[in-house]
């Protein structure tokens, strides 16, 4: 059910921990930095300071626990080193953030074509600065949080820089590691990649805790497709249980571009993703997929956006849920098909398996047309397992709990399956199954 109200609960402030003094220092860490670079992060805080924070009667945040949105508590951590182990996937060149801080870089960067750049985001602004300017959260927050997206602005220390010339065809994917360490850390990943004409290129993101301290987590991730490229996105999300996290998705398709972006959420207290594809020239193609496992008391709210701008453009989005215990999803999308944009194909999904009775799903899908030669669907569906499937596997045997798992691998496949690497639809499949093992 919605929240309860927040008229009787204690006045948050609007910057939390974030206050102007923890801004300063943030920036002094970064006197070397171009001057263009601190100039949008100082315009950058001005807005996040300016900006309420959500609001119950906010459309944009329609269901989502209001109250769990505090930003008190949480500091700039500092650097740190990491247990974890890479995720297991073989790559073309790497890139690992722990605490906003990278610790290893581009371990298999020889196997990197000429000219492809993988690199930090520190670097870019000094070396690959107009491509930074032009890419770097260049597109409009529409989906609700601007606030949140220009604290990311403001405060991001580094990230991922990625660009990848005309003609150029990377075989192996490209491994961007995030993580966060110690109690109370923010972090602020971001992943920028620059595919350019007739490029192909699959880009691998995680984000995952070190410990189980509570964190807060306010990433972005800005994807660009140019002509006729092929780019795919995968984002692994899993961060500790007690993590407060923003992601923000920004993609351009340009003509005859195909972008494939697949998102998978298994960590988190409240977790929040918005996700914008503009498909900008004819010929571009979008394929929006996640996948969430939800368990105990989590929240994940996803908010998406198709918007047509061109005729002859196609989107295909479909998000995938699996709710047990009380947890709680909240979807609301929109297709938005401009007036000169033609020939739309735009289809959006939402499917939310139910494995308790108390869980809950809320699905807004939405429609926005001003074409008249289009075809656009959109639809949800919310169903528990079928009794009669789940007693098949019971009398074989297999336990309830070992049914419920295969069961979710089965409603699962049809996303994972269209992933073309092999080896990442199995590491997939591996961390959806930890969240499984720790019931």
């Amino acid at each position: 059910m919605p929240a309860p109200s927040s008229a009787s609960a204690p006045a948050r402030s609007p910057v939390g921990s974030f206050a102007s003094d923890l801004f300063t220092s943030h920036l002094a860490s970064l006197a070397a930095a171009p001057a263009w670079w601190l100039d949008r992060k100082r315009a950058a805080y001005e807005q996040f300071a300016g900006l309420p924070l959500p609001r119950r009667t906010d459309e944009s945040w329609r269901f989502s626990n209001i109250l769990g949105l505090s930003l008190d508590g949480y500091g700039l951590p500092a650097p740190a080193t990491t247990r974890l182990a890479p995720f297991p996937i073989s790559s073309a060149a790497s890139l690992t953030f722990v605490n906003n801080t990278l610790i290893r870089g581009a371990a298999a960067e020889s196997k990197l074509p000429a000219g492809v750049i993988v690199t930090t985001l520190a670097e870019a602004a000094v070396r690959h600065a107009d491509l930074l300017q032009e890419h770097f959260m260049a597109q409009p927050q529409k989906l609700g949080s601007a606030k949140f997206a220009a604290l990311h602005t403001a405060f991001v220390g580094d990230g991922a820089f990625i660009h990848v010339p005309r003609g150029v065809e990377l075989a192996e994917p490209i491994l961007i590691q995030h993580i966060a360490s110690g109690a109370g850390a923010a972090v602020f990943p971001h992943t920028l990649v620059i595919a350019e004409e007739n490029s192909r290129v699959c880009v691998v993101d995680t984000f995952v805790s070190d410990d189980a301290g509570a964190h807060f987590a306010c990433g972005a991730n800005d994807l660009y497709a140019g002509h006729g490229a092929n780019l795919t996105y995968v984002g692994a999300q899993a961060w500790s249980r007690d993590t407060l996290s923003f992601q923000f998705n920004s993609t351009v398709v340009r003509r005859d571009a195909r972008v494939q972006s697949l998102n998978l959420n298994v960590g988190g207290r409240q977790a929040r993703h918005e996700s914008l594809s503009q498909l900008q020239a004819p010929g571009g193609f979008s394929e929006m997929l996640a996948l969430t496992v939800a368990d105990r008391t989590q929240e994940f709210d996803q908010r998406t956006l198709q918007i047509h701008q061109a005729p002859n453009t196609k989107s295909d989005l479909l998000y995938k849920n699996a709710l047990r215990d009380k947890a709680r999803t909240i979807f609301s999308g929109l297709i938005v098909v401009d007036p000169d944009a033609q020939k739309t194909d735009a289809y959006q999904s939402n499917r939310n398996l139910m494995l308790s009775e108390e869980a809950e799903a809320n699905s807004l899908p939405g429609l926005e047309i001003q074409a008249n030669d289009v075809r656009c669907t959109h639809g949800a569906t919310s169903s528990r397992i079928d009794p009669e499937q789940e007693f098949y596997l019971q009398s074989r045997g297999i336990t309830k709990a070992m049914a419920d798992e295969l069961l979710t691998f089965g409603f699962f496949e049809e996303v994972l399956n269209r992933l073309e690497n092999e080896e990442l639809h199995a590491a997939l499949r591996a961390l959806i199954q930890t969240q499984f093992k720790k019931k």
